[in-house]
This record gives structure tokens, sequence and C-alpha cells, in this order.
């Protein structure tokens, strides 16, 4: 008998909170293993984002043949992609690149130099931290 997939949410109407895996059993030995268990974030997934996940997978990551194989427009895909990303939280946080040193030194040494004035390299250097 091959068995069920694992629920992730409580059933309960109104409820649907996430579920604790307590226990675990060997299928060949029957040993019994009772705890709290943390799965991983695969396990989790609700099952329309673990199918794309598969043939994501299958694909070899190739978005362009999961468009091909589903029928859906790429902007779709990448869509899901995006979505599947976020239900797993590998969310891409773009990082601001931070002003090199040089800059700072370029600006510092025209104000020391009497290029520019206080206020001049107070908005420069304002400007370089928005980047």
């Amino acid at each position: 008998m091959r068995p069920f997939p694992m629920p992730t949410q409580c059933p309960v109407e109104g409820c649907h909170g996430h579920l604790h895996v307590t226990g675990l059993v060997c299928p060949e030995c029957r040993t019994e293993i009772r705890g709290e268990f943390q799965p991983n974030e695969f396990a989790l997934l609700p099952p329309e984002h673990l199918e794309f996940l598969r043939l994501y997978i299958k694909v070899r990551g190739n978005l362009k043949e999961v468009e091909r194989i589903l029928g859906l427009s790429y902007p779709t895909i990448r869509a899901r992609f995006e979505t599947l990303l976020k239900v797993l939280g590998y969310e891409y946080q773009e990082v601001p690149e931070s002003p090199s040193p040089q800059e700072k030194e370029a600006i510092l040494d025209a104000l020391e130099k009497g290029q520019i004035s206080a206020a001049e390299a107070a908005e420069r250097l304002r400007a370089l931290k928005r980047r």
C-alpha cells in the first residue's frame, strides 16, 4: 500500500495552521520514533508548487522548456517561478552596491584642495550612500 502525501496544513475548518511532524515509522521493521521534527522547506510546499519544482528540475532549470511543456507564456512561467522562490523563502534581495573607498577619498581630496565646498562634498557623499 502506497502512503498518502504528508499533509502540511491543519484540516480543521478555519484553522489551516502548519502541522508538526511528531512521529516516524520504519516500513521494514516498524520501529517508531516519536518527537517533534522539522521538515525541510520542500516538504512543506503546496502541491502546485511542488509539481512546478519537479518539472523545473526535470528540465534542468530551463524555464523555456517549462513554458513549452505547460503551454503557458514565458511571463506566466517566470511569475510562477518567482512565486515558488518566495514561498521557499529564497527571494532575491538586491544588495545595494557600497561606494568604493576610492570614491569617498576622491571627494575628500577635492574638498581638501578647495576644489569643492563642504556643502558640495557632503552632497556628493550622500549621493554615494543612496546608490
